[in-house]
């Protein structure tokens, strides 16, 4: 967040002269020193002082003076009909912007119009189209610390959505992991804790402690939502969730946001409903978004949405994955059945693609901000609910059935727009020609009059001619007393001018007058323009406040739509990818059966197949494979697949397989890859210690754990001791027995298996041809020996003699590895806790010499040598240990 201090500025300008508009300036800025002050001048939103230098940088436009009490004042601005164009580049930027209005039109009696700023932008409030995504929530986010312990609220300002949880730490980062917000307020006294948890990067606002009080936050929210308790939204016993939504609702205040009809209730977030995820999982996985340049994360697979709401409910979907059975085979259920009845689903996608962003269009009738245009898509989209819901009523599905019966279609909203509004409405009131004719008597007068006001006056000329009898009887206009009835002299001194008509001036040869018809007329020629645009937006401000009732239902039909929307998604994504419907169960199993990746066989070429993978894990028999091969083999797309495949299935989705019979998973844990956070002074080590101690503090019975790599982050020894416990650790404690794919280069590890029931060994398989390794990237049972991170350093272009003496080293290091013959060397126990004391006693040390007459002697097959090969083996030994010396 950039802050414009002023400060200076204001109090030096108070002491000198300044002209009454910078005085009006200065006040107001004076009230907002920390955004830039975008101040309505004419037709002109211009900046001064430090605000005209910022931006004039950020938006390009021309930095000059204006004269100031006797002193220049730095300046720049742009037209008030470019706000669209300039405003989101200075909320982008990282500024706060207050927008200061003309209050009223300016007239000859007064020297300055009354000014006032109507609302502040930020990135968590923003509403214009100008600067939201369309796929994306705008979340603005608030956080309560105390102790251990933490409160948090979520709100879309655009949508309505509100939220509210409260928990431990892991939890909070989980939450702002998966929801990511725009920008996250916290209190000023606790700034040090928000930088230690998300650093410095995250766009934040520091507001006063005294804000963050259970007494005020409550009362904040009673009032809003107008209730005695907040039993009714189950939140009543979560204090600090409390305070955090308390604090978004006064946020909301102070920056000028008050018509908040659309914020109508407020959500419980029930971390025991979904899928624990935690950041390192939601990373790790790519769910969202994707560290890498050309990454792509699993929702541009999944996300083949028609209408915006579609998109952002299902990034909510996809980093929320249900844990209720019956809810996810539902979801399953309808997505077969879209399947299956193509035209039926072919109707829907039909009409749900006029629907457009029903949930933000009903959210701009509460701000008040809705446009002559969007209120005709918003009748469109309540038109298209009727065979939708019709549709829904008649399929053959039961929970269709029953979000048909849930939609309401407004009629009487529906209706109103469509009688008054003009089908070829402009996007802006104020262009005019809104309301149809027929609406209001008074709005069709007017009309009338000027579009046929010269009609009218002839219409008085001719009449007045007749009931007086002059022939020649003229009307003009003068801007002295405007509209008038000219006389010839000839006609007054007849007699023929009636007592009703007012003598306003005499000329040389004839007189002018005026009646109160010719008045009346005048006066509604002249305001008629202004009257016109007046009645409009009076009878526009009343329909929108006529649609005020129906937010709630609409936002209701657009959360169905949605669900739909992102239904239809999974639906397309099965067809196009041929992915199975996954077989759901309460088990404690998962047997996948030709499982792929969904993210990796979408970037391979056209002639490459993606090679599927089974894999197997249950509590029981085969809870951790332990998985080892060549880098570069495959082994982390076998431990990501396994994850996305169950995670998709607990979305709703089907997936990427043949078959999969998968038991609910209620905790997924990931640690992949390694990162330094070098600004919070800890080591990739650290960094993977502190995610693996997570994880190991928080397994469950159904809990599904992938670690690649474990303790590569230190040295081998160390490395293979810590895996070594962690495994153990995982098939032994007593708290649970979470089914776990441990992928590394440890071959080390593959004695594990033969010390523990549950732990099988797997490698990636590959093929030696001419000194070159092939990887086959399929699992198979049983260790490997060998990382051939030498044939990958060749792969990668590395220097002919850097490669060479790599083969030397690493054939002296293999002395060195763990013989598989003597197990006993291991120190082993089914209970983690007898293994404390123990570092893996498991390295012998040899010289080169010894190390070469073992790999000799190994090589030998004794029951095809004769007596004279033996004695020759052993004298070429012999000479190997002397040419050695």
């Amino acid at each position: 967040m950039k802050s414009i201090d002023l400060g200076k500025t204001i109090k030096a300008a108070k002491k000198k002269k300044v002209t009454p508009l910078m005085e009006q300036y200065f006040n107001t800025k004076s009230k907002y020193p920390d955004a830039i002050l975008l101040f309505r001048v004419g037709d002109f939103y211009e900046t001064f002082s430090k605000d005209a230098i910022t931006a004039s940088k950020v938006l390009g436009i021309i930095l000059t003076k204006r004269n100031n009490g006797g002193e220049d004042i730095e300046l720049a601005g742009f037209p008030y009909h470019s706000l669209n164009i300039y405003l989101p580049k200075l909320v982008r930027a990282g500024f706060r912007v207050a927008i200061c209005e003309q209050l009223e039109k300016p007239s000859k009696e007064k020297k300055i119009v009354k000014r006032g700023v109507t609302e502040v932008i930020t990135p968590g409030i923003a509403i214009d189209e100008s600067i939201l995504e369309n796929s994306k929530n705008n979340y603005l986010c608030a956080l309560h610390y105390s102790g251990d312990k933490c409160g948090l609220a979520f709100l879309d300002i655009s949508t309505g959505e509100f939220h509210v949880s409260e928990g431990s730490e892991e939890l909070i980062d989980k939450l702002v992991q998966a929801f990511k917000p725009s920008e996250i307020i916290y209190s000023r006294s606790k700034a040090k804790v928000f930088e230690k948890q998300f650093g410095t990067k995250q766009y934040s606002y520091k507001l006063d402690e005294w804000i963050f009080t259970y007494d005020y936050g409550r009362e904040q929210l009673i009032q809003h939502f107008e209730v005695q308790n907040l039993k009714g939204f189950g939140i009543d016993k979560l204090e600090f969730a409390q305070i955090a939504g308390g604090v978004i609702l006064h946020y909301l205040g102070a920056t000028e946001n008050k018509q908040l009809e659309h914020i109508n209730t407020i959500q419980r977030i029930q971390s025991e409903e979904f899928v624990w995820l935690d950041r390192f999982s939601i990373r790790n996985l790519e769910l969202i978004s994707s560290p890498h340049d050309d990454g792509i994360p699993l929702i541009d697979i999944l996300d083949k949405s028609i209408s915006p709401m579609g998109s952002r409910l299902m990034r909510k979907w996809v980093t929320m994955p249900l844990v209720n059975l019956h809810q996810i085979n539902q979801r399953h259920q309808i997505v077969q059945y879209f399947i299956d009845e193509i035209n039926f689903t072919t109707e829907i996608e039909n009409h749900i693609n006029q629907i457009g962003d029903l949930e933000r269009l009903i959210s701009k009738v509460s701000l008040a901000k809705i446009s002559p245009r969007e209120l005709l898509q918003l009748k469109k989209a309540l038109f298209a609910l009727m065979p939708i819901q019709q549709l829904l009523s008649n399929s053959k599905n039961e929970a269709l059935i029953l979000l048909a019966d849930s939609l309401h279609l407004c009629e009487t909203a529906r209706d109103r727009i469509k009688k008054e509004i003009k089908d070829e409405a402009p996007v802006a009131l104020n262009k005019g020609h809104v309301i149809k004719d027929g609406v209001s008597d008074s709005l069709d007068e007017y009309r009338h009059i000027v579009k046929n006001s010269k009609a009218l006056l002839v219409e008085i000329q001719e009449k007045e001619s007749e009931a007086t009898g002059i022939k020649n009887l003229k009307i003009g206009f003068n801007n002295v007393f405007g509209y008038y009835l000219e006389v010839t002299n000839k006609y007054k001194n007849q007699g023929l001018v009636p007592d009703y008509w007012v003598r306003k001036q005499t000329l040389t040869g004839s007189e002018r007058y005026i009646t109160d018809e010719l008045k009346k007329l005048e006066t509604k020629i002249l305001e008629a323009e202004d009257k016109i645009s007046n009645l409009e937006s009076e009878i526009y401000e009343e329909l929108v406040n006529s649609l005020r009732p129906f937010i709630q239902p609409i936002q209701h039909n657009a959360t169905v739509i949605a669900q739909l929307d992102c239904l239809l998604s999974f639906a397309r994504s099965a067809t196009k990818n041929n992915y199975c419907q996954p077989e759901m169960s309460m088990d404690l199993s998962l047997d996948i059966k030709k499982g792929r990746h969904p993210v990796i066989e979408h970037q391979l070429g056209i002639d490459t197949s993606y090679v599927p993978n089974d894999v197997y894990l249950d509590n029981e028999e085969q809870q951790i494979i332990m998985i080892t091969g060549p880098n570069m083999s495959g082994k982390s797309a076998v431990l990501r697949q396994t994850a996305l495949i169950c995670l998709m299935a607990q979305m709703g989705s089907f997936v990427p397989a043949e078959t999969a019979k998968l038991g609910v998973v209620d905790k997924l844990f990931t640690r992949v890859g390694a990162s330094d956070n070098i600004s919070s002074g800890e080591s990739t080590f650290m960094v993977e210690m502190n995610e693996t101690a997570a994880i190991m503090n928080n397994i469950s019975e159904r809990s599904l754990i992938l670690l690649d790599e474990i303790g590569r982050g230190t040295s081998t020894y160390d490395g293979i001791s810590i895996a070594w416990s962690i495994a153990e650790y995982l098939h032994s404690n007593s708290t649970a027995k979470p089914k776990t794919l441990f992928a590394t280069h440890y071959h080390e590890l593959n004695e594990l298996a033969g010390h523990f029931e549950r732990i099988k060994n797997f490698n990636i398989s590959t093929k030696e041809v001419s000194n070159k390794v092939i990887f086959l990237r399929k699992l198979i049972p049983g260790g490997s020996k060998h990382s051939f991170g030498i044939h990958v350093a060749k792969m990668a272009g590395m220097p002919r003699s850097i490669l060479e003496r790599a083969s030397k080293i690493l054939h002296q290091l293999e002395q060195k590895v763990i013989d598989s013959d003597q197990p006993s060397t291991i120190p082993v126990s089914q209970n983690p806790e007898d293994n404390a004391h123990f570092q893996l006693s498991i390295f012998e040390t040899v010289d080169e010499t010894a190390g070469k007459l073992k790999s000799a002697i190994q090589d030998l097959e004794l029951n095809a040598m004769t007596p004279i090969d033996c004695m020759m083996k052993l004298n070429e030994l012999k000479k190997l240990i002397e040419e050695e010396k």
